[in-house]
């Protein structure tokens, strides 16, 4: 192909906050295997947020006769997003073909297959299958050809064979000079010109909650250190960035890794500040050589899935048969020593009986808090993935059940599920949710986030802790109502949303 007209529009909804953009790390690695074969743009819904980008593409479809797009699409807001734009382009433009891939077609591919709006499904890693998959249509072949793909055909859902993951160092350098990357330099808790990066595929460990698990199967192809210390010099150069978020996985599985970037960083003379997620029980496994290595090359914060307070639901859990509380007391300890703060995210509410489990699960991040009052809580409310094991068989005998089509996904309620904030699942009823909410509005007044920008005044903090320190002494949760209205007065934001 060698005219400048797309042949295929890379589409990313919108689904990030206001005012908050993330590098469109799948479609940029999308374009490293189409790049100098078929023209390609890309489209981010997240710049412009109020823009109708699926009017646009309507528009250029029919101008430029673009035959492909290729949707993006995670669970969540960015799927109420999606599901309506691609049934409004389908309906406008009949004859493009239109093909959709990540977290939520991979976890769910027959649903999208079966919708008429939608042509082909790219099941994990899409790097490899999409250019296979044009080569494929371009040339008249069979789609069922194509490995790594679903799509339906004489009413049933063809699967084609699994394609393994291309290796992230065997790739070249995303194609920044497709996106604008200056309007994706933010100003964040880490420093005020902070970009992102995704720096390997997937994750070794098999959590049975994961949505990670159907796209990686077991899998992680790490990005070597060197050339980590290589890019992060290049954006330095370039964009003048001061902080870097690493949206990885399991950005931590590898102390080598790790310890090598670290030393990559100085040795660089790279001083910036860092963040990526990693595991409890990996870290934990680290040297003090390493910790050293991490707070001096600027690490910050490491977010962890601490997940519950109990070492049998853990077990259910699947979590690699290693992780206890106990070791997550330990590593509260141990990141104190290093000033490195752990962001914790639990999951409480967990069949068969989830009000006894958020009641563990409170007095558990208190114990947390008194060994280490800088660690950052998070909390979601159990979310099944389609994944066999204990707790989803005990989801699915409570009566939950996913919906069949994308119209029902992209319902506000199903929304609320995936943002693992609602009561809207069997076992977990409204009394638990309100729980959990009051409870988090006193620990959150007690103990302000630090990554909230606004609450740098001298003010907000001495107020909130005054407010909040009798109902977290007495363990008085119910109606914080005085607490809710100045939170809504400052607009506090949780460290789930003004983190990273």
């Amino acid at each position: 192909m060698t005219s400048e007209t797309p042949l295929i529009l890379l589409y990313n909804p919108k689904v990030a906050k206001p005012g908050y953009h993330r590098l469109p790390h799948s479609l940029l690695q999308l374009g490293t295997l189409l790049e100098g074969r078929y023209p390609y743009e890309i489209v981010d819904g997240n710049l412009d947020q109020e823009r109708d980008r699926a009017g646009e593409i309507i528009e250029r479809v029919r101008r430029e006769g673009i035959r492909y797009l290729g949707v993006t699409i995670m669970p969540g807001p960015q799927l109420q997003q999606a599901v309506p734009d691609i049934k409004r382009i389908k309906t406008a433009c009949p004859d493009l073909t239109i093909i959709v891939g990540g977290y939520f077609p991979t976890n769910h591919p027959n649903t999208c297959a079966n919708d008429p709006a939608i042509d082909y499904v790219v099941l994990s890693a899409g790097e490899d299958t999409l250019p296979a998959l044009l080569d494929t249509l371009e040339q008249g072949g069979d789609p069922a050809t194509v490995a790594g793909l679903a799509f339906a055909r004489d009413g049933q859902v063809i699967h084609t064979p699994p394609r393994p993951p291309h290796h992230p160092n065997d790739l070249p350098w995303y194609p920044y000079h497709k996106v604008p990357v200056e309007r994706y330099v933010n100003r964040t808790h880490l420093g005020t010109r902070t970009l992102s990066h995704h720096s390997s595929f997937g994750c070794p460990f098999f959590c049975n909650f994961c949505a990670v698990v159907n796209m990686a199967e077991g899998k992680w192809l790490p990005e070597s250190a060197e050339r980590l210390g290589e890019l992060t010099q290049y954006f330095r150069d370039k964009w003048h960035i001061n902080a870097l978020e690493f949206h990885d996985n399991n950005f931590f599985t590898s102390e080598s890794r790790t310890a090598a970037y670290a030393e990559n960083l100085l040795r660089r003379d790279l001083l910036l500040a860092w963040w990526g997620e990693g595991r409890i029980d990996t870290m934990l496994k680290f040297s003090d050589r390493t910790w050293r290595l991490l707070r001096d090359s600027g690490l910050k914060m490491v977010f962890m899935g601490a997940e519950s307070a109990d070492d049998e639901t853990l077990k259910k859990m699947n979590k690699g048969g290693t992780l206890t509380a106990d070791k997550t007391l330990a590593l509260a300890a141990r990141a104190a020593k290093y000033d490195i703060v752990p962001e914790f995210s639990f999951i409480l509410g967990n069949p068969p009986d989830p009000h006894k489990d958020i009641e563990r699960g409170i007095e558990f991040i208190r114990k947390i808090k008194e060994i280490n009052p800088a660690v950052e809580i998070i909390m979601y409310r159990y979310d099944p993935v389609p994944l066999a094991g204990e707790m989803w068989l005990a989801a699915e005998q409570s009566g939950f059940a996913f919906p069949q089509t994308l119209d029902e996904w992209a319902d506000p309620k199903w929304v609320r599920v995936q943002l693992r904030r609602s009561a809207d699942t069997p076992w977990f009823k409204h009394n638990d949710r309100e729980l959990m909410r009051n409870f988090e509005t006193v620990l959150n007044a007690y103990y302000p986030t630090t990554t909230d920008r606004r609450l740098r005044s001298p003010l907000w903090r001495p107020v909130l802790k005054a407010l909040s320190g009798w109902r977290y002494s007495l363990r008085v949760y119910r109606w914080p109502f005085e607490l809710e209205a100045v939170q809504r007065r400052i607009r506090y934001q949780r460290p789930e949303t003004s983190g990273f």
